[in-house]
C-alpha cells in the first residue's frame, strides 16, 4: 500500500486551522509548565508574565526564553513537569560540556514522537512494506530510538543494527534486502565508501532511500550520498531537548523540512537582541513544545541557524518548511575575527572533489589565530610527488579564501588517515581554548 501522508488530517491542516490549534495547545501546555516547573514558575513571575496572559499565538512573545543553561542548572529533573511515576524513558544528550542534558518522556509523548517520525517516512515514501535499518546509535542518544518508534508505528520491518561494524551493515543490506538507511550523514557518506572499497556497486544492495540527520549536512554531500550508495537522500532534524528525530522532516520535494507544527511552534530570533524575525530571514531558530507533557520546554534556544519558509510545497502539507541548519551560534569559529562554519569547508571541499573527510584545527601563536584544515586525498587525487601535492594544497586554498574571506593553511593527507566516526564526526580542534 502506498501512503501519501501518515496523517492528512493533520499534515495538510488549512493554515488558519492550524495557527488556532496552536494558540489553544500553547495556552494550556504553558499554563501546564507554569503550576508544575517551580524553576520555569519563578523565571515567568520576574517577566510579569501569568497563564492568563497567554491565550493565542499572538502572546507567544510574551513568554520567557529557556536555554541550554538552564538545562544545566536544574539537572536532572528540575525541568521535568509530570511526576516520576508518568515518566516511561530517559534519553540525555551528547553534550561535551558540564552535566548531560537529561529529558523524560511520558507514554503519549511516546506516542507522538513515533506520529512524527512516521511521518518522515511516509512523506519520502515508505509504507509497511519497507524494510529500515537503524543505523543511528541506541541508547540515550534519541537518534535511533526516534526512526525506530516511527518505523515500528507505520508497520514497516525494522533492523535495529544500530552504529558500527560497517561491513556487517553492508552484508545485512545485502542479505536482508534493507530498502532505507537511517544514521548521521557522515557515517553515510562512510558507508558508500566501504561498499565500494568492497568491490560492490549500488546495484548490489536494495536501498532507495536513507534518513540523515544528528549533524550539519551539504547539497553536495547529499549528491555525493545519493551516489555512492544509489538512492535519495533526506534530511531529518530534532534535538535531545526538544524531542529526538522527527521534530522537523523532508519530503520527496527535498525543498526543506517541515515542521510538525501541530506539536510544535517554531520561530527564528536575532541571537544577540533575541527579537523574533520575519519568514524568510536567517536566524536562531526556537522551538515551543505544546503537547508534550514529560518535559516540555518553552521557547527552547536550539542555538541552530536556519531560515522558514511559508511558501505552499507541492508535496501538499501546510507544515511550515526550515532550512537545513546553516551552522550554529556555539560552534561557529570565529577566526581572526571572521565568522567560520564548518558547512561552508565542507561544501568547497566537495565542489573540487575532496571527500567530506577533513579537520580543522584553530590554535594560537604569538597572539594571533592560526587556521589549518587537513583534508584527505581522495584515491584519484592521491600523489607521492611533492609538487603535486602542494599545487592541490594551493588551489584548494585559494577556493577556501573566495569563500571563508580568511585564508587557511590547507594540508593534504593520505586517503583513509582521518579517523572515522560511527556517530556525529568530531570536526574542529580549537586549542585556543586551552589558554582561555
Amino acid at each position: 500500500m502506498s501512503l501519501k501522508y501518515f496523517q492528512p488530517e493533520k499534515e495538510c491542516m488549512p493554515l488558519e486551522e492550524l495557527r488556532k490549534l496552536q494558540g489553544e495547545r500553547l495556552a494550556k501546555n504553558f499554563r501546564h509548565v507554569y503550576e508544575n516547573v517551580e524553576y520555569y514558575r519563578k523565571r515567568c513571575e520576574e517577566a510579569g508574565v501569568t497563564p492568563d496572559d497567554i491565550k493565542s499565538l499572538d502572546d507567544l512573545d510574551k513568554i520567557p526564553f529557556t536555554c541550554k543553561d538552564d538545562l544545566r542548572q536544574t539537572y536532572p529533573y528540575g525541568l521535568f513537569a509530570v511526576p516520576q511515576s508518568k515518566v516511561v524513558r530517559i534519553h540525555a544528550s551528547s553534550g561535551t560540556t558540564g552535566k548531560q542534558i537529561v529529558v523524560g518522556y511520558t507514554q503519549d509523548d511516546l506516542e507522538i514522537w513515533n506520529d512524527c517520525a512516521a511521518r518522515q517516512l511516509v512523506a519520502i515514501g515508505a509504507d509497511e512494506n519497507d524494510i529500515v535499518q537503524v543505523a543511528y546509535g541506541y541508547g540515550l542518544f534519541t537518534g535511533g530510538f526516534g526512526v525506530h518508534g516511527g518505523a515500528t508505528k507505520l508497520g514497516c520491518q525494522v533492523i535495529p543494527i544500530s552504529s558500527g561494524n560497517t561491513q556487517r551493515q553492508i552484508t545485512f543490506m545485502q542479505d536482508l534486502k534493507s530498502t532505507v538507511l537511517a544514521c548521521t550523514p557522515s557515517y553515510a557518506a562512510y558507508l558508500g565508501e566501504t561498499l565500494h572499497d568492497m568491490g560492490l556497486t549500488p546495484d548490489d544492495i536494495h536501498l532507495k532511500a536513507g534518513i540523515f540527520g544528528a549533524e550539519p549536512w551539504t547539497e553536495e554531500m547529499r549528491r555525493d550520498i545519493e551516489k555512492s550508495l544509489g538512492i535519495k537522500a533526506y534530511d531529518i532534524y530534532g534535538l535531545t531537548e526538544v524531542m529526538g528525530p522527527g521534530v522537523s522532516y523532508e519530503c520527496s520535494e527535498q525543498k526543506g523540512m517541515h515542521v510538525n507544527e501541530d506539536h510544535f511552534i517554531v520561530e527564528t530570533i536575532d541571537p544577540k537582541t533575541g527579537k523574533r524575525l520575519p519568514d524568510g530571514e536567517k536566524g536562531e531558530l526556537v522551538f515551543t513544545a505544546i503537547t508534550k507533557q514529560a518535559f516540555p520546554l518553552m521557547r527552547f534556544r536550539t542555538k541552530d541557524i536556519g531560515v522558514l519558509n511559508r511558501t505552499p510545497c507541492p508535496c501538499g502539507r501546510t507544515f511550515v518548511r526550515m532550512s537545513k541548519p546553516m551552522g550554529r551560534t556555539d560552534d561557529m569559529l570565529i577566526i581572526r575575527g571572521v565568522n567560520v562554519f564548518p558547512s561552508q569547508i565542507e561544501g568547497v571541499l566537495l565542489q573540487n572533489g575532496y571527500s567530506p573527510n577533513y579537520e580543522i584545527h584553530v590554535g594560537r601563536k604569538n597572539n594571533t589565530d592560526t587556521f589549518e584544515i587537513k583534508v584527505e586525498m581522495t584515491a584519484d587525487k592521491f600523489s607521492d610527488v611533492i609538487s603535486e601535492v602542494n599545487a592541490q594544497e594551493k588551489k584548494l586554498e585559494s577556493a577556501l579564501l573566495s569563500v571563508l574571506q580568511i585564508k587557511a593553511k590547507v594540508t593534504l593527507v593520505a586517503p583513509k588517515s582521518i579517523a572515522r566516526s560511527e556517530g556525529k564526526a568530531k570536526r574542529i580542534i580549537d586549542t585556543r581554548k586551552l589558554h582561555d
